[in-house]
């Protein structure tokens, strides 16, 4: 994986768990709600471990989050 591809993995993260702390929602509630592990919630949000996720699993984060999927890719820049 090239690092720019490592970098959007990485604000992903950072914006799932932006938005899922704003929401006070803990990553065992998230992973529960959205039929995820709460291991690869946690490897989602860690910045040091990017990773893949699958669309249909993007969507219910966002569905339980009550975020725009488009949200999730509103990167800011460093």
């Amino acid at each position: 994986m090239d690092d720019r591809r490592m970098k959007q993995y990485r604000q992903l993260g950072l914006t799932i768990a932006y938005y899922r702390k704003m929401r006070n929602i803990t990553q065992i509630q998230l992973a529960e709600y959205a039929n995820i592990s709460r291991t690869h919630i946690s490897t989602l949000e860690a910045p040091n471990m990017p990773t893949s996720i699958s669309l249909e699993k993007l969507f219910d984060i966002a569905d339980v989050l009550d975020v725009p999927i488009k949200e999730f890719f509103n990167f800011r820049e460093d």
